[in-house]
């Protein structure tokens, strides 16, 4: 499945478009000759090394060495564990031991992983061509992304090569006529799952893969993009357009074809704004947790005919061949219109979270559905279904929310602030800026103090979208009914 859905189709576009573009990395062009040389390189490489262990840890950078090393390990039938070099050197070292990581792959000047097996693939010269699959089983992996965890520690979700051949067949379904002559956007950290349809999906069509730098304004850049290269086709999180919408008047893309949101919930009211900067364009918000590999249901807006619940835009119905069910707080399956948790059922359903039996215990179950007996995720999401079967977003149900599209469990903020404060109490919150966006408020149990130190701290703990930025203290906490902190209460204050 993986080698004809994926591989074979990849090798076949290299083959019959090697002077076409593939990429287009801080405004330089490389072929899809370019690419295969690049791929042949690393794997070479990666050949001349003992790897006890199918996980290679991959540096995330911006250019084509990084991204030839992804088809290269999958050529190999090995699997890539995406790593911040921006991340703290802690949560780095948790993933790579977690990961059991020995190699890693690595396009830096100067790396900061010397104390590894590393492969430094930007002084790599050895370009014999080595573009054929070896055969290995389904069940082979193909990345690890780490995620936020409420313990402090991230969490590994693992995904197969039949998850992400399942993936690639259920995004057929979304029915884009992407070409050879496309410009596609490539916006997201490779940490981010969305990043994987945004390079793949672009390559197996043969069209061109634009990205964004590490070190630029992303909102702008991304804007200089739309402006300057006549973007077509698009995968953006809805925070990312905020950031734009106050240049909305300036703006006219007529050339964009295809506007698709993930990753948060998409307002009405933007995404019509929106609308009259893309005249042309089709607008699809597509769902799926990163455990169901990316995407699994889709909605494609309709300004004459829209669906939206409080605002925000319906995610639509299921694409592929996963089932999405909504179960009470026993795990029934409900009647269309009541609320309950979302959860799913599907090939795309990783295997279980990484070295994590606890954690799986909590998300996984089996129910019985038209008299089957399925293996079913809990997504975490509160939802419901509409009588004609379209699904709509209401709220998370535990404490996790979406910071620039990343996954954040609150609960791990709120542990690492707690560990530097000692006995003095804490609480994480999603709260909404004057954009609409997202952010973490920190609300400390005392009365003010110098928290210099307490940052400088989180910093060498978490990524810096986790870092809270917005600040309130009070004296003592307010207690809801049940004797819990009153987390409602607290949020307004912000």
């Amino acid at each position: 499945m993986f080698d004809t859905n994926i591989m074979a189709i990849l090798l076949n576009v290299i083959k019959n478009q090697e002077s076409r573009n593939a990429f287009c990395i801080a405004k330089k062009f490389y072929t899809y000759g370019q690419l295969a040389q690049c791929i042949s390189k690393v794997r070479n490489e990666l050949q001349t090394r003992t790897i006890e262990n199918k996980n290679v840890g991959l540096i995330e950078n911006d250019d084509l060495e990084t991204y030839a090393s992804i088809f290269a390990l999958w050529l190999e039938g090995l699997a890539y564990v995406p790593i911040s070099s921006d991340a703290p050197i802690d949560r780095n070292e948790d993933v790579i031991n977690q990961s059991n990581i020995s190699v890693i792959i690595d396009s830096s000047k100067k790396s900061k992983f010397s104390n590894y097996d590393l492969i430094e693939s930007s002084k790599l010269t050895n370009t014999t061509s080595n573009l054929k699959p070896n055969v290995v089983s389904e069940e082979n992996l193909v990345y690890i992304i780490f995620t936020s965890g409420t313990t402090g520690k991230p969490k590994g979700v693992p995904i197969t090569r039949k998850n992400l051949s399942a993936f690639i067949k259920a995004y057929e379904d979304l029915n884009l006529e992407i070409t050879t002559e496309d410009r596609c956007l490539q916006m997201f950290n490779l940490t981010f799952d969305l990043s994987v349809v945004s390079y793949l999906v672009p390559l197996l069509k043969g069209a061109c893969v634009y990205t964004v730098p590490k070190d630029e304004i992303k909102y702008s850049y991304v804007y200089e993009l739309l402006d300057e290269d006549d973007i077509s086709v698009t995968m953006m999180v809805p925070s990312m357009i905020q950031y734009l919408r106050p240049y909305f008047d300036e703006m006219r893309f007529p050339k964009m074809k295809y506007s698709l949101f993930c990753g948060e919930a998409l307002n009405l009211k933007l995404v019509e704004e929106w609308s009259e900067c893309i005249p042309n364009a089709s607008v699809i918000n597509i769902y799926g947790p990163t455990e169901n590999t990316v995407v699994c249901t889709e909605y494609k807006y309709n300004p004459k005919d829209c669906l939206c619940y409080n605002g925000v835009l319906s995610i639509g119905k299921d694409i592929g061949n996963t089932q999405l069910i909504i179960v009470d707080e026993n795990d029934k399956i409900i009647s269309n219109g009541d609320k309950g948790e979302l959860c799913l059922i599907s090939d795309q359903l990783m295997p279980g979270y990484w070295n994590n039996e606890k954690k799986n215990k909590e998300a996984f179950f089996n129910i019985e559905v038209n008299g089957k007996i399925e293996r079913a995720y809990r997504s975490g999401d509160m939802c419901f279904k509409d009588k004609q079967g379209f699904l709509f977003y209401v709220d998370r149900i535990d404490f996790q929310t979406k910071i620039q599209g990343f996954r954040v469990e609150l609960f791990e903020v709120e542990s690492h602030v707690k560990d530097y404060l000692g006995k003095i109490n804490a609480v994480a919150l999603a709260v909404e800026n004057r954009l609409g966006n997202n952010e973490i408020g920190l609300v400390i149990e005392s009365k003010e103090m110098d928290t210099t130190d307490l940052y400088d701290y989180l910093k060498t703990k978490m990524p810096q979208y986790m870092i809270p930025t917005q600040l309130k203290f009070e004296p003592k906490f307010p207690l809801n009914n049940n004797g819990k902190i009153d987390r409602k209460t607290l949020k307004n204050l912000f």
